[in-house]
């Protein structure tokens, strides 16, 4: 097992964020990342729990061990028992140690009042025997000043060549930021990286060398430091005139606006807080007319004390009703400007978005090869969560597919496919009329990326009629009948797929399932070698991903249906990186049953194993006895999958749906899926209450699946 301990080399370095991202790198390379935060450090204002670990808990579905609180610590210090509070904490330390590859330790932020902090942290390392991480940020520092200030904090942990001392992440680098940017501006943004990497090397005589090297080089990203407008609200204790959307706009810039209104009007940008006097209604109205026109501003604070005029407010009624947020502080406008400055920015830990951003941005600037060197390989090969979701979205942009959206102006579709444009997840095309795309993204403060391709359905359905008549032949389908299914946009990408205009079909935020996969039943049929199309689901558990089929489409299958779905099943799991280990699932284990149901799953184990001689299959088994090391071990010890199946076939739509539902709900699992299996094309359905970011997966599911039938 491995020690990662996390020492800041200052205050302010975002040193929960760096622990974020590097819990999600390691955990991308399949290892099992706990983590402990030894001493809690409460921020002014903080009342509930310990906020890294409560981020950590929330966002990365750990439970670290709680942290020793900061006064019962001192107190100790105070009386000279270092060695006691250094036991507790190794106590802790094993806690979170069970079943780990790797335990990532937080250290202790310097402040005014804990300068201590650096003393502690050189015995919390030495105590764990823990390899060093550095982690600090440039400030306004030149290139010298902060190589020496990396050496001086390094020195404090015995010197960069000491052995348990392995390098520095450098956090919140400006001048290189970015958004969301498409892959040729991503190589760019790995260049500009690397020569700030080089020139910070060329500063220093020990920096990436074999025994201290730049582990990670994270550019500042405004989005990732913009608080809610509610947290501002909380934080500065402002009354709140409207609330509006304040809890999900976000304060990208502040405007102090004294000036006349001509002169404010290009401040008026989306995600800024108007700062202004009560009494100034020139301002208020402008900030009204700039969000009824579409420029969703963080919010309006006014100052001073001064209660607007409730004529002025009414006339902006409009604007409230559009999620404008009003607040009122006591202050006036330049004390209310310094208070503003000093606000804390730490995320807040309910604050779930903007976490698994940071997360996803701080492991994307992390050197993961270096770090799968280091570490090797976990105990038992596996996929987390974490590798599952970057693994997706590599090789989703890798492949380079064109996906077509049937449902092409829905808003969460029109989010989803200008995501996954702009990331170059896939190449989208939205089947909808131009104008109705423009409008949704308008209402939603969608921009629509260069590339995302729009096609009018009026504009092109005329011309796949004689495809289709041709396609359907045998089933006596005439030209105008034609016409009139390419009506259905889901039947018109259906036939662009079947005509290779497309590589993939992703529908089912406002169809049905039938909807969705009874044109590809019609036109796209079953692939060579299957004789049905059946479904997966992805399980997202804390700990590592799973796969349950069919949930989602076969009713009752037969005990060969059965063993296709199990094939179908396993082979889906191996190309998405996980071991294929398939557990039948039944009420009974073994030979203990007997009954109609637990014949099927038999039979169904037995053709499967005749038709797939190396796959690694077994039943029928309990889900307890497939799923639980110590049950398995009891139930089925000859088994070589009872215990750890990652692949569960269930005997019937009733069950698996049931089962799938359950576990989804009630342990408030992640699922990705439906993914459809055994059609020639890949055409991936939707849940009608999907998010956009459950789109976003099920795109690059899609474009995966292209990428192996080719």
């Amino acid at each position: 097992m491995h020690t990662f301990f996390i020492a800041p080399t200052g205050f302010g370095v975002g040193l929960t964020s760096i622990s974020l991202g590097l819990i999600r790198a390691l955990q991308r390379t399949g290892l099992r990342v706990h983590f402990l935060k030894p001493i809690a450090q409460p921020h002014p204002g903080d009342t509930g729990p310990e906020r890294s670990t409560e981020l950590i808990s929330r966002t990365l579905g750990l439970q670290p061990p709680l942290p020793l609180a900061l006064p019962e610590v001192e107190h100790r210090l105070a009386n000279g028992q270092l060695d006691e509070v250094l036991e507790d904490i190794v106590s802790k330390f094993q806690l979170a140690a069970v079943d780990a590859d790797i335990v990532v330790v937080e250290g202790m932020v310097p402040t005014r009042q804990a300068s201590y902090a650096a003393r502690i942290n050189h015995h919390l390392a030495r105590t764990l025997d823990a390899d060093v991480i550095l982690v600090t940020a440039p400030d306004s520092d030149d290139m010298a000043s902060l190589a020496d200030r990396i050496e001086i904090q390094a020195q404090g942990f015995g010197g960069p060549q000491h052995p348990k001392v392995l390098g520095v992440i450098v956090n919140k680098v400006r001048g290189l930021e970015t958004r969301d940017d498409p892959p040729a501006d991503r190589d760019a943004l790995k260049r500009t990286l690397k020569e700030f990497a080089l020139a910070l090397k060329a500063e220093s005589k020990v920096l990436d060398t074999e025994d201290f090297r730049l582990i990670g080089c994270i550019p500042w990203q405004d989005e990732l430091n913009a608080p809610r407008t509610s947290d501002v609200a909380s934080l500065m204790e402002t009354a709140i005139l409207h609330p509006g959307d304040m809890h999900n706009r976000r304060v990208m810039d502040i405007a102090l606006c004294a000036r006349t209104v001509p002169n404010i009007v290009e401040r008026l940008k989306p995600g800024t807080l108007v700062v202004s006097p009560g009494d100034r209604d020139d301002v208020i109205i402008a900030a009204s007319l700039a969000s009824l026109a579409g420029t969703p501003l963080a919010g309006l604070m006014l100052t001073s004390g001064f209660t607007p005029d409730p004529r002025v407010m009414k006339l902006c009624q409009p604007a409230l009703d559009g999620g404008l947020p009003v607040l009122s502080v006591e202050t006036n406008t330049f004390d209310t400007a310094t208070q503003l400055d000093r606000m804390n920015r730490e995320i807040p830990v309910d604050d779930q978005e903007r976490t698994e951003r940071v997360t996803d941005y701080a492991a994307s600037h992390i050197d993961h090869a270096w770090l799968e060197r280091r570490c090797g390989t976990p105990k038992e090969a596996r996929m987390s969560p974490p590798a599952f979701r970057y693994q997706l979205m590599r090789r989703a942009q890798k492949a380079g597919k064109r996906i077509v959206l049937p449902e092409g102006d829905e808003p969460r579709t029109v989010q989803a496919a200008a995501i996954c444009q702009r990331r170059g997840i896939a190449q989208c095309i939205l089947l909808a009329k131009p104008e109705s795309v423009e409008a949704v993204a308008r209402a939603q403060h969608i921009t629509l990326p260069e590339g995302l391709q729009i096609i009018d359905p009026d504009s092109v359905r005329e011309r796949y009629v004689e495809a289709m008549v041709e396609l359907r032949k045998g089933r006596g389908l005439n030209a105008p009948m034609a016409l009139q299914q390419l009506e259905d946009n889901v039947v018109l990408g259906t036939m662009m797929l079947a005509l290779d205009e497309v590589d993939g079909l992703v529908s089912g935020a406002i169809h049905t399932t039938a909807n969705t996969i009874r044109p590809a039943f019609q036109l796209i049929k079953t692939a060579p070698g299957y004789n049905l199309v059946s479904s997966i689901f992805f399980m997202l558990l804390p700990e590592q991903v799973l796969v349950y089929g069919d949930c989602a489409v076969n009713p009752d299958p037969n005990a060969e249906d059965l063993a296709e779905i199990a094939i179908q099943s396993a082979r889906s799991a191996e190309s998405f990186g996980i071991p294929a280990r398939v557990a039948m699932i039944s009420y009974s284990t073994g030979e203990s049953g007997t009954g109609l149901d637990v014949e099927k799953v038999r039979e169904a184990t037995r053709i499967a194993r005749e038709r797939e001689p190396t796959l690694l299959i077994d039943g029928p088994l309990q889900y307890d006895a497939a799923a639980i090391a110590s049950v398995g071990r009891q139930k089925a010890p000859d088994s070589q999958v009872a215990g750890k199946a990652t692949v569960f076939v269930f005997p019937d739509l009733n069950t698996g749906n049931t089962t799938y539902k359950a576990v989804q709900r009630s342990a408030n699992v992640i699922s990705v899926g439906p993914m459809l299996q055994g059609l020639r094309k890949p055409v991936n359905d939707l849940s009608r209450g999907a998010l956009v970011d459950d789109i976003v997966y099920t795109i690059a599911l899609t474009a995966i699946q292209a990428d192996k039938t080719d």
